[in-house]
């Protein structure tokens, strides 16, 4: 049986219902910003950076633990869950870990509470992100 994960939103409880909800923001945060107004992310030097989520209207849930510690730490204090699916899985295209959209996810337990990623853990997770998108732009050829 697969495991699902997901990561945001802090102080959930098991039972509880994680529902699509607008983009986080932080105070001063110039991309979370942009993100709440529909606008793209731009960075100078870098472009886009956290592109807009494609589906707004859904919940986002991977079997990879560490891709959804990413997203946990992204919101201030965020959480990692695991969680069960309600509702059909599917697919997400947006990055290239495994991931899904659903209508909604219950938390089934709370897995690691107020996630922030060590420079070892970012430094792991950005490799395998690049082994990724590497493995992806090969199959396109």
């Amino acid at each position: 049986m697969t495991r699902y994960f997901h990561g945001g939103i802090p102080d959930l409880k098991p039972g509880d219902l994680i529902t699509p909800h607008a983009p986080n923001v932080v105070d001063g945060c110039a991309i979370c910003a942009a993100k709440a107004a529909g606008q793209q992310p731009v960075v100078e030097g870098l472009g886009v950076v956290d592109p807009l989520t494609e589906r707004t209207d859904r919940v986002y849930v991977t079997s990879d633990r560490e891709y959804a510690r990413f997203y946990a730490s992204k919101y201030p204090l965020g959480d990692l869950y695991v969680i069960q699916p309600v509702g059909e899985l599917e697919p997400s295209m947006e990055d290239h870990f495994p991931s899904w959209t659903v209508l909604a996810a219950r938390v089934v337990s709370v897995y690691d509470r107020a996630v922030r990623l060590t420079p070892h853990r970012r430094r792991t997770l950005l490799r395998r992100w690049q082994i990724a998108d590497l493995k992806h732009a090969r199959a396109r050829e």
